[in-house]
């Protein structure tokens, strides 16, 4: 008979943790189908956190989904851009050394197309850069255009690598503390603490239940009888067992609310967040001034060559339109009595000037 008993308490112990998730269960059926009527309302503070935790968990999601691409190399490559793979074998700085060593075609072709010790990385920067490294080649070198095509790559590059950097710095100072708040604090530390209040409140609701409505927790109606209102019998009609069940679960229920609340206050109140942002700033503030500075050097070169070209050009066409000139007054000077004489004094003066 002992044996009996011990094996019955035995089994009582090791059955009860699933009668009780059992109860949970079957109290949140009864809620989920409309069924449970004295359903025990959080308190409010308590709900407004819950808010709270949710709109910032939010928040991380919302910021990772567009940061996360600071993670891939290629985010703002041309997507129809077809670079072969020694159009990347070399960087642009390797290729404008080895360039300016070459004595011959076959050697600046070789510069363009061997590769070297660090491929050229996939960003819309280097990628311009590559662009018009290629399309110096493709003109004399002497032509102003050239020069600047070749000055115009190497600016672009040094964009691309400060572009790289920025992406190296949010993906360590934003993207991975972000992830680690949303993973752990909002994810596991907030999410446990709201579950455990959640069960607790389902075990003090089915608690309820079972006193008002007997062990399966729910009474089943008699044929043809009208469903009366459910009221919760009051302390003097509890059994003593069931006085100690209610009892045992509100405080489990209010022990599990105090600590939630502690727990989200906590993922709330850390300035993490704040800090991080303003980490992913300074990134991009750090980035477009390096771009700044880099352009700002490079306007001047590309405009003096402009100028430079536009007085070559000016020049050029002067220097071209003189034997038509002196062409030109030589025929009509024929019209006179003095021709010769008068040929050879305009020749003197083209020549005092300067002309050809």
């Amino acid at each position: 008979m002992d044996q009996i008993q011990s094996f019955g308490k035995s089994f009582a112990a090791n059955f009860s943790p699933f009668a009780a998730s059992a109860a949970r269960s079957q109290q949140y059926l009864k809620e989920q189908l409309g069924q449970a009527d004295d359903k025990t309302q959080l308190p409010p503070d308590y709900v407004e956190l819950e808010k709270r935790v949710d709109a910032l968990k939010q928040v991380h999601k919302n910021m990772l989904a567009v940061t996360s691409q600071f993670s891939n190399e290629a985010y703002d490559y041309p997507p129809n851009l077809k670079e072969s793979v020694l159009d990347l074998s070399r960087t642009i700085t390797d290729k404008v050394q080895l360039l300016s060593m070459a004595n011959s075609a076959a050697e600046a072709q070789q510069a363009l197309t061997k590769p070297g010790p660090k491929p050229a990385p996939k960003t819309f920067n280097h990628a311009i850069g590559r662009a018009s490294i290629a399309s110096a080649q493709l003109i004399d070198h002497s032509d102003p255009l050239a020069t600047a095509l070749e000055k115009y790559a190497l600016a672009s590059e040094q964009v691309g690598e400060a572009r790289l950097q920025q992406d190296q710095i949010i993906q360590q100072r934003f993207n991975s503390p972000f992830t680690t708040t949303l993973n752990t604090n909002l994810n596991v530390f907030a999410a446990k603490a709201r579950r455990n209040v959640e069960n607790a409140r389902l075990t003090l609701d089915s608690a309820k239940s079972r006193a008002k409505n007997g062990p399966l927790g729910f009474s089943l109606p008699s044929v043809g009888a009208q469903k009366k209102p459910e009221v919760l019998p009051s302390d003097d009609h509890l059994t003593e067992e069931q006085r100690q069940e209610i009892e045992a679960a509100e405080d489990e229920f209010v022990g599990a609310t105090e600590e939630a609340v502690g727990v989200m206050k906590n993922v709330l109140d850390t300035p993490e967040p704040l800090r991080n942002l303003a980490d992913l700033v300074q990134a991009q503030l750090e980035f477009h001034k390096k771009a700044y500075e880099i352009y700002s050097e490079l306007a001047p070169l590309i405009d003096g060559l402009q100028v430079e070209q536009e007085r070559r050009r000016v020049i050029d066409a002067t220097l071209s339109t003189r034997p038509l000139y002196r062409t030109y007054v030589l025929y009509f000077s024929g019209f006179t009595s003095h021709k010769h004489l008068r040929a050879s004094k305009v020749l003197g003066y083209i020549s005092a000037r300067g002309g050809s």
